[in-house]
This record gives structure tokens, C-alpha cells and sequence, in this order.
């Protein structure tokens, strides 16, 4: 399937049904970001950026935190680099280029999750039980030890430890004034994003990511732009080292979706999955 653009947040309102007077979009925006005592706000036409996003004192936070993580964790990771490196043929690390600060491109290191060599077009969409996984790739990317790697790209600069996840050159539909984070609102919301598409068609997954999640992640990740303070970082990171996560479920997402497609008709098509049709 060939790369579809991604759609901006006011762009998924037909595919996103109203539920108690609110839309899907305004929901989720608003439980995640109220747990991380943040306001919901109007998305101007340029996405704004708060003073927390462009202090070096945000800069501080991260090295003050990421230094001491890098070796207390180094065990860990090095426990992990052997476990990839027995379990399949490939690098230790999975490297490629995203975009960050001002759509500067840069390296992303993670642990490699999938069998080596292996190509897609799109997103590249994954989900629970997805057979390009490694025999313990569903392992570390359930418990997110993949991403210690990216420790040290927040030590080079490249990320903070908080902050819009970075995506690939054509699915980042604006350009980023703060640093991609290892963490943020966005993820956390979506921490099981994986079987929430588990129960998508799959053929319809990567339509399905392109038009309702994406558009949803970048409304979170602007606000958080928008909004963010020392104390939302810290609660935000906080909250995904305590593994206190949103979790968004399906029923959530699903409930308020209509007819992505005029052959498609995701909602259908899952209902009559789910009743065994």
C-alpha cells in the first residue's frame, strides 16, 4: 500500500462520530492532557510553542535525568542487546532517520524488534501478533525496552526525555518547535496502540492509523507544544515510569468512528469480527 498523507486534526472530524456532545478528538485530548494538569486549547494555524518547550533549563532536566538513567540501566540494556543478537540474525540496534527540532533529520537508535531485511511501504503499522516480530520483540516492545537506546540520542541532543514522539519526514504534518521525546502525552494515551489495531481488519490497518490515530496524536502533541511546564514533564514522566498509562482501548476509539472508507466501513467491518461473522 502506497504512504497516505496524514490528515490534520480538523481534517478528521467527518471520520470522528460525536459521543455525548463531544467528539472522539476533544475526549481524548482532554482526559490525557487533564492528567497531566494540562487545559485543553483551540489549535492556532501555527502551532504555538511555551517557554518550558525552548528553555535550556529544559535541556538541564534531560541531562540531570538521562545521565544517571544511562548507568543505572546499562545492565539492563546490555542484558537485552545479547538477547537480540541470540534470537536472530540482524543488528542490536534498529536505526533510522526521523525528524526533529525544525525538521532536522537525525538518527533514532532502538533495540531491533523485527527479523532484519524486511521492507514495507506506509507507516509501517504494527500490531500484537504481528509475524515480523523476533521471538522477543512482542516482549521488549510491550514493556517499551526497545526504547532505551534512545537514551542516548537524548544525551546527544537529538530528543528530550519528553515530547512529541519524532515520526518519519512524510507523516510529520508540521514542523517541530521542541525537541521529539521519548515520552509524552501522546504515548502514554496510546500506550496500547498495538491491540487496539489488533482488532482492526488488516487490511484496513494502515488507513485506519492514517486517518484516526495520527490525526489524534498530533492534536495531543501540539497542545502539549502549546502548554508544557516543568511540572507536565515531570508528571508525564513520572507517569510512564510508574507505568501509569491512559491506555486508550478500542471500545473508546471504534465507538466513535464512522465510515472511514465508502467500501471500507471499518465500524462494520470490526463489529461483524467481533461477533464471529
Amino acid at each position: 500500500m502506497s504512504a497516505n498523507p496524514v490528515i490534520h486534526p480538523r481534517q478528521a472530524e467527518p471520520y470522528v462520530a460525536v459521543a455525548s456532545g463531544q467528539n472522539v478528538l476533544a475526549c481524548i485530548s482532554k482526559r490525557t492532557l487533564t492528567q497531566a494538569h494540562m487545559e485543553p486549547v483551540a489549535l492556532p494555524a501555527e502551532p504555538a510553542v511555551s517557554p518550558w518547550c525552548v528553555s535550556p533549563l529544559k535541556r538541564l532536566f534531560d541531562l540531570a535525568c538521562v545521565i544517571p538513567a544511562l548507568l543505572l540501566l546499562s545492565p539492563i540494556m546490555l542484558v537485552v542487546a545479547i538477547l537480540v543478537w541470540l534470537t536472530s540474525d540482524g543488528p542490536i540496534l534498529f536505526r533510522q532517520e526521523r525528524t526533529g527540532l525544525h525538521r532536522r533529520m537525525f538518527t533514532i537508535y532502538k533495540f531491533r524488534t523485527m527479523y532484519h531485511n524486511l521492507s514495507c511501504s506506509g507507516p509501517c503499522v504494527t500490531k500484537t501478533g504481528d509475524t515480523r516480530l523476533t521471538p522477543v520483540g512482542e516482549f521488549l516492545r510491550k514493556y517499551k525496552l526497545d526504547e532505551f537506546p534512545q537514551l542516548y540520542n537524548v544525551l546527544r541532543g537529538d530528543m528530550s526525555l519528553v515530547g512529541p514522539r519524532p515520526k518519519l519526514p512524510h507523516l510529520e504534518p508540521s514542523e517541530l518547535r521542541c525537541r521529539p521525546g521519548v515520552t509524552g502525552a501522546a504515548t502514554l494515551e496510546f500506550s496500547r496502540e498495538e491491540n487496539i489495531l489488533l482488532h482492526v481488519p488488516s487490511e484496513q490497518v494502515e488507513d485506519f492509523y492514517v486517518r484516526v490515530i495520527a490525526p489524534l496524536k498530533v492534536d495531543l502533541d501540539q497542545k502539549y507544544q502549546a502548554q508544557a511546564t516543568f511540572f507536565t514533564d515531570f508528571r508525564l514522566l513520572v507517569d510512564t515510569v510508574l507505568g501509569r498509562r491512559a491506555g486508550l482501548d478500542i471500545h473508546d476509539l471504534v465507538s466513535g468512528i464512522r465510515d472511514l472508507e465508502p467500501s471500507g466501513h471499518i465500524v462494520t467491518l470490526w463489529a461483524a469480527e467481533q461477533a464471529g461473522d
